[in-house]
Parts: C-alpha cells; sequence; structure tokens
C-alpha cells in the first residue's frame, strides 16, 4: 500500500491498455485511477489482471454512480460493496463527483446540484455519511455541467467551499471541468481557481474535451488535451502547489505510447514548479 507524493502522475487503468501494460508500465506513470463500480463485480482474466496491478501500484478510485446531489437515499449497499473493494486492493484514497446521476432511476448523466444553503447542508451530511462507511476521507470533483439549477442562491465556488467546509472533506480539482465551465457559464477560470481552497485540493484531473460550438463544450475524456487547459494546469501548480494528478482518456483511447506524451507533460509541469519551489525556499 503505497502512498503518493506531490509530484505524482497517473493513468487511468482502461482495460484497452492492459495488454500494453502488462508489457511494460512505463516509468512516468506513478499511479492508475480505476471506477469501482466497472470493477467490483468482476471476476475471471479481467479481475485476475487487476489483482496483479494492485498489488504493485498504486490506485485511486473515482466513482461514477454515488450520486451524492440525488434527492434519492444513498445506496449503502454499493458503499459497503465500495469499502470492501478498496480494502480488498488496499486502495486508500476514494473520490466522487459532486453533482448527482439518479432519481427513481440512472440519469446517465451528472446534473448540476442546486447551488443553495438547504442543498450545502444536505449534500454535506451525505457526504460526512459516505465517509462514516468508507471509513476514509473522500475528495470531491468540481463537476462539469451545461444547464443551472433553476434554483440558485449561492456562486459555483461559493456553494463548492461551503460544502467541504461543512462535510469536512477535501477537493478533486478537475482542471478541464474548470475550463469547460468557464466557456460554457463565460466566467474567468483562473478567478475561480484561486477561490479554490488550497489546503483541500489534494488530487486533480486533466483531460480532452469536444467543442460542440463556440461557446458550449462537452467533457468527453475523447481528445487530446487542448494547449488552454496546459497553460491552465500551469498555472493552478503555481497558485496552489503540486498534487498528484492524473490524464483521463476514456473514449477514442490511442496506443499508449501516445498517451505518455500527455503523461510525460504532466510530469514536466510537476517538475518545473517542484524546482521553483526550491529555488525559493533556498533564497
Amino acid at each position: 500500500m503505497k502512498l503518493l507524493g506531490p509530484a505524482s502522475v497517473g493513468l487511468g487503468f482502461r482495460r484497452e491498455l492492459i495488454p500494453a501494460l502488462k508489457t511494460h508500465v512505463p516509468d512516468a506513470i506513478d499511479f492508475f485511477e480505476i471506477a469501482p463500480e466497472n470493477w467490483i463485480d468482476l471476476g475471471g482474466m479481467a479481475g485476475r489482471d487487476l489483482r496483479s496491478f494492485t498489488e504493485r501500484y498504486p490506485f485511486v478510485c473515482h466513482g461514477l454512480s454515488l450520486s451524492i446531489g440525488s434527492p434519492a437515499s444513498l445506496d449503502e449497499t454499493l458503499l459497503h460493496k465500495i469499502r470492501q473493494f478498496l480494502n480488498q486492493h488496499r486502495i486508500l484514497f476514494y473520490t466522487e463527483h459532486l453533482s448527482y446521476c439518479s432519481d427513481d432511476g440512472h440519469l446517465y448523466d451528472l446534473l448540476p446540484i442546486p447551488f443553495t444553503e438547504e442543498a450545502v447542508k444536505y449534500v454535506a451530511a451525505r457526504i460526512r455519511r459516505v465517509q462514516d462507511i468508507l471509513e476514509r476521507r473522500i475528495a470531491l470533483e468540481n463537476a462539469s455541467f451545461y444547464l443551472r439549477a433553476p434554483i440558485t442562491e449561492l456562486s459555483e465556488v461559493d456553494f463548492i467551499r461551503a460544502v467541504l467546509t461543512e462535510a469536512d472533506c477535501d477537493l478533486h480539482l478537475d482542471v478541464n471541468n474548470v475550463y469547460v465551465n468557464s466557456i460554457n457559464h463565460a466566467y474567468d477560470p483562473i478567478e475561480f481557481i484561486r477561490a479554490m481552497p488550497t489546503e483541500r485540493i489534494v488530487y486533480m484531473h486533466m483531460a480532452g474535451h469536444y467543442n460542440e460550438a463556440t461557446n458550449l463544450i462537452i467533457d468527453t475524456h475523447g481528445a487530446d488535451v487542448i494547449d488552454p487547459v496546459w497553460s491552465l494546469l500551469d498555472q493552478t501548480y503555481g497558485i496552489h502547489g503540486i498534487v498528484p494528478t492524473l490524464l483521463e482518456r476514456d473514449f477514442n483511447i490511442p496506443p499508449l505510447s501516445e498517451l505518455m506524451r500527455e503523461v510525460e507533460r504532466i510530469g514536466l509541469i510537476q517538475t518545473r514548479h517542484a524546482d521553483a519551489s526550491h529555488v525559493r525556499v533556498a533564497s
């Protein structure tokens, strides 16, 4: 069970990549990430493959379907299965989306929670319950969204900060989601980044997206990271420091060798900021 250092770079553990990873895991990959829902009940060769990697490399779990903001009851049966899975594979770190994806049934998208004081209390109580069941502190990811909830009392920044404080949990900062929302909802991504609480940022995501129109971007994880998002990551490290950062690629997955260019680029940006930090301390 290895802990991640701040200067750590990860890659999503996709079944399409397993044959290449069995042959060789590049040195630039410090850890992997999986969605537990996709692996919990999986046996056979795929299950054995996962176990062979979790025994040798650090893993992070990033949940897909907890639906933390849903009006429906928490799925505590799923949570107990996730806790067992985390313990079985000795995975310390779990994150989820600050959104909801279900009501009476699964809605197959991540929907925004109303930015209200009432929602802050409601969501925070559910997060505390999740942490109690998982017996771990968790992190919540800022979600991309395309329509605002009809009831809004707080800004997105104030809502996120209030939930983190009320629940006493950490922040999984998705840099691409910040960029996507900044285009879709016309705000300054740097101002958003600056407003996030440094002391709660423990993990970051980088990903590509799809331009539906000039003012509408869809967070697909199906393309290369674009230069403005690379620049935003660079500035984010400058503001908050470096933390473990993962490259997400869920669709249109290229060969591992191509993905490694982006993994290595994250590592180079981290190294530059780590070196700059050492210079400031020395001076």
